[in-house]
């Protein structure tokens, strides 16, 4: 499986943007690293750099992680959504972006939010490896049998405990 992660929204999510951002980003950089030899799934955690990056879209790989900084003058937003195109169905994509969720889900990728990813990694912490998120997700509206849910949400939950350590 692919997990493809919207970096500065999963930051934000959890502790806010408010400060340094370079201890941030090597922070979460080295926690997907300890999460991807638990789950050896790909990842790739895609910061912006628009206002202040390369002229071209930059990549460094730490250990099995991918990070990429979009170019200068494009935002992450368009980098999470076209490697999602790429993947397709078989990718996660981590972010509470409505716009992003809504485009990926149209290549038939996973959306997850970054509040529920960033659970999953509070669990590397937890020495006793037991998993916090097992309760079950609030179910949203649909039309159909009431008792069933929606086959967009069905895939998301079957991703998000593939995800779960």
């Amino acid at each position: 499986m692919d997990l493809i992660i919207d970096g500065y929204n999963l930051i934000g999510a959890d502790d806010g943007l408010r400060g340094a951002l370079e201890p941030k980003r090597n922070w979460l950089t080295q926690k997907l690293v300890a999460y991807q030899r638990r789950k050896a799934f790909s990842i790739v955690l895609v910061f912006d750099g628009w206002r202040s990056g390369q002229t071209q879209e930059t990549k460094e790989r730490h250990e099995a992680v991918t990070v990429v900084y979009s170019r200068i003058g494009e935002k992450a937003d368009a980098v999470v959504i076209r490697l999602a195109r790429e993947k397709g169905s078989g990718c996660v994509v981590v972010t509470s972006d409505r716009e992003i969720r809504k485009a990926v889900e149209g290549f038939g990728a996973v959306a997850i939010s970054s509040s529920e990813f960033n659970q999953i990694l509070r669990g590397l912490d937890d020495a006793t490896g037991e998993d916090e998120a097992d309760e079950v997700d609030e179910q949203p509206l649909h039309r159909g049998n009431p008792h069933r849910i929606g086959k967009t949400e069905r895939k998301r939950q079957e991703r998000l405990k593939k995800l779960r350590l």
